[in-house]
């Protein structure tokens, strides 16, 4: 019995929808070792074929990582915290059954995060997109600085980490975040059928395709292993225990840079 995800297992498709309301489904530790339990299923099991992602309700698929939670970290929780999130996402990313983003709504921080380490990413019209950590004094924790930037490139990416800037599901579909906009209504039915289309295929070959695409980024853990590091580092700062506080208590930070 999970406490934060929904999942209906159909015909081989798991379809997860992860579900805290009260805080726009965002991501804490007890959902992340959810995440874990279902990416071990489907790694372990036949009756895992694929696996659809997804936000519960209309409003968020993952508004972000949960700021009470990240607040309260010492450098040394916040490394591990990082070096987890990674973790997590690396087993989405390889995973070698198909794994599908639904994203129904905001995808911000870590929702972006685990959007960007899903093989394919369909949004609903409404959907919003961003790397919004500089507002709070930090940085993406969870691969944001490398998968952002692998689909996006490195001026664009650059951009928005710097910026914090969201961007619509449109803009999302122009610089080559998500693959498909659909409108809200049509989002899971969208994605179901992409996944059954990838499911009439040998499944063996779609797990090599995966695999042989991800090779071409396997020398890229030094940028992994740099990010979790100088997210750790950005927790140490005024600037970061100033942000934390200031979205806590819905006011504008005022940083000083140290």
């Amino acid at each position: 019995m999970m406490d934060n995800l929904k999942i209906d297992h159909t015909d081989g498709i798991a379809t997860v929808y992860i579900s805290r309301p009260d805080a726009m489904n965002a991501l804490n530790l007890k959902t992340l070792s959810e995440l874990i339990v279902v990416l071990q299923q489907a790694y372990q099991q036949a009756d895992y074929k694929g696996v659809i992602i997804t936000g519960d309700g209309e409003k968020a698929f993952v508004a972000g990582a949960d700021i009470k939670e990240l607040a309260a970290l010492t450098r040394d929780q916040a490394l591990a915290f990082a070096q987890n999130g990674q973790r997590l996402f690396k087993l989405i990313e390889d995973c070698p059954k198909p794994v599908i983003a639904a994203v129904n709504g905001y995808a911000l921080g870590g929702g972006c995060e685990l959007a960007m380490a899903c093989h394919i990413r369909i949004a609903a019209e409404e959907a919003r997109f961003g790397q919004p950590e500089v507002n709070l004094g930090i940085i993406p924790g969870y691969g944001g600085t490398q998968r952002l930037t692998q689909l996006v490139g490195r001026g664009k990416a650059l951009e928005l980490m710097m910026t914090g800037d969201m961007v619509e599901a449109q803009q999302a579909l122009a610089v080559g975040l998500v693959n498909h906009v659909v409108p809200r209504e049509e989002l899971m039915a969208f994605a179901t059928s992409m996944m059954k289309r990838i499911l009439s295929k040998g499944p063996f070959a779609v797990s090599q395709v995966i695999r042989s695409v991800n090779a071409g980024f396997a020398q890229q853990d030094a940028g992994y292993a740099a990010e979790a590091e100088s997210f750790a580092a950005c927790v140490n700062t005024h600037d970061f225990r100033e942000g934390t506080d200031a979205f806590i208590n819905k006011r504008q930070p005022k940083f000083k840079g140290e």
